[in-house]
This record gives C-alpha cells, sequence and structure tokens, in this order.
C-alpha cells in the first residue's frame, strides 16, 4: 500500500511499514521545537513541580481552539495568579479573588476559575503532588453525589480507566461544587475519550531525554497511558487503518492504544506526537 503524504509517495506496507513510518514522525516531532506553538508550552514556564501540574492541568483543559489563543488565555491566567500559579493558591485571600471574575475562555468561566483553584488548595493542602488525586487510596473523597465510586470496572479495564474515574469523582467531593464546572473534566464512565486529561497525563507521566514531556509523576506507568484522541488523531489513525470503530469515544482511544502497543509496549502513547503533527502540521 501506498500513501500520498507531502508530495511525497512513502510506502506503508504492514505492520512493520507503518511503525517506522511513524517512528521517523515521532523523531521529528518530539523534539524542543514542537514546545513552543503547544500548549505544553505553558507548564514549560515553570521549574517547581506544583506550578508545572497546575498549568500542565489548566492548559489541558482550556485546549479546544486555535492553539494561539489557548497559549494566551493561559498567559492572562498567569499573571491574574501573579505569576507564581500555586503560591497564589495556597496563600490567597478572598480580596485576591476579584480580578479572576472577568476571566473566561470559550465556555470556561469565572465560576470554573474560582472551583478549580478551590479545589487545588484543598488538594495541595494535604498531598505534595496532584498525581495523588489520581489513585484511589491516595485521596478521600468527600462527598459522592452520584454514587460513581460505587460504580463497578470491569476487570480487564485499563488502569487508566480506574484513574480517571477517581479523579473526577474526587475532584467534585468539594461540598457545593458547581454542576456547570462538570462539563470541564470528563471520564471514561461518560464514554468520554478523555482527550485532554490523557494529554495532561503524557505530559506528566512519559519520560524520555527529548525535553517535551515531563516525566515527573511516577506512581501512573507510561505503558498504561491512553492515547488521547483529538479530531486529528482520530482522523489520521482511522487513515491509517489503526481505528475500526465507527464511533469516537473512550473505546476508541483504548483500540487504537492498543494498536500502537503492538509498535512500542512500553511507551505507546509517544505515538501522539505522530498523529497529531501528521494531521494539524503536515495535513494529512
Amino acid at each position: 500500500m501506498q500513501v500520498q503524504f507531502t508530495n511525497q509517495k512513502l510506502p506503508l506496507q504492514g505492520v512493520g511499514g507503518l511503525q517506522s513510518f511513524l517512528d521517523s514522525k515521532v523523531i521529528q516531532y518530539n523534539r524542543p521545537d514542537f514546545i513552543k506553538n503547544d500548549p505544553v508550552c505553558i507548564p514549560h514556564l515553570f521549574t517547581k513541580k506544583q506550578d508545572i501540574e497546575i498549568m500542565g492541568f489548566w492548559a489541558a483543559t482550556l485546549a479546544w481552539g486555535q492553539r494561539v489563543t489557548i497559549i494566551n488565555k493561559c498567559r492572562e491566567l498567569i499573571t491574574l495568579m501573579d505569576g507564581a500559579p500555586y503560591d497564589f493558591i495556597i496563600n490567597h485571600e478572598e480580596p485576591d479573588l476579584k480580578k479572576l471574575l472577568h476571566f473566561k475562555h470559550r465556555t470556561f468561566n469565572d465560576i470554573d476559575t474560582l472551583y478549580f483553584i478551590a479545589f487545588f488548595r484543598y488538594h495541595y493542602q494535604n498531598h505534595a503532588s496532584l498525581e495523588d488525586a489520581f489513585i484511589p487510596n491516595q485521596t478521600v473523597i468527600l462527598s459522592d453525589s452520584e454514587g460513581s465510586m460505587k460504580r463497578s470496572v470491569t476487570n480487564n479495564a485499563e488502569p487508566i480507566e480506574k484513574y480517571l474515574n477517581h479523579f473526577r469523582t474526587y475532584f467534585f467531593s468539594l461540598p457545593d461544587f458547581p454542576h456547570r464546572t462538570k462539563k470541564h473534566v470528563s471520564s471514561p464512565s461518560q464514554k468520554s475519550t478523555c482527550k485532554r486529561l490523557n494529554m495532561f497525563l503524557r505530559w506528566m507521566v512519559r519520560k524520555d531525554d527529548c525535553g517535551v514531556d515531563f516525566g515527573i509523576w511516577n506512581q501512573i506507568k507510561p505503558a498504561e497511558l491512553i492515547m488521547p484522541c483529538d479530531l486529528h488523531v482520530d482522523r489520521v489513525a482511522r487513515k491509517l487503518g489503526l481505528i475500526t470503530r465507527k464511533q469516537t469515544d473512550w473505546q476508541t482511544a483504548v483500540e487504537l492504544t492498543e494498536r500502537l502497543r503492538e509498535f512500542d509496549p512500553t511507551d505507546p502513547v509517544k505515538y501522539d506526537f505522530a498523529l497529531f503533527a501528521l494531521g494539524i502540521e503536515e495535513k494529512f
């Protein structure tokens, strides 16, 4: 099989040919040059672990729309938190929050912003890292209004499915959380691809020496990660025959990841660099 691609014909014969092609694209795009035009540039503004976690999570949450706009809105948010997100979240007083009342990105508004700050303050008063928020038995669920922790997870479920379902329950366990904010934090139990959360986990968990992903978390393993499946990745993966499922949901992200584990079982999500860049940079 031959695929017309950027005015060149590249042979993608069999699994080996496709793997070699994707490996070459990972090498091409998993490099510091990738950072400046991607939301991952936001956590790269910081060196403190908690700042990296907070702004990485926020950048991933706001990652829909034009990348330039996403990056500018994140920089605006950093400025509103005096350039030091963790310090602001831990030490702010009530009057300090007033300047955040006009922050907005698409459907993410001041109500959502203030709840994120409240959650982060609660969490970091009890834990040193945001990674603990994803690990059952590491965090206390204050309340579970939907009974989501009572829903069973099948024995063959991906570990990340358990982590993400737990995280959403924990995130919205503070008293009087705003229901409108729930649309900004997805979970597999909602059948969502969880693109933004899986992207955030990639940033925090993947370990290599290429300088893009941080690799500052150790409880969640790179082999457990699930592909961030956005419209660009989904489109390219289908063209390459990596997805057969008709709809795009959590199981689609799992299917894609399982196929990519055939190429690299220890680090399947490295192929996010290849599939995303093929879609958005090279218009594959």
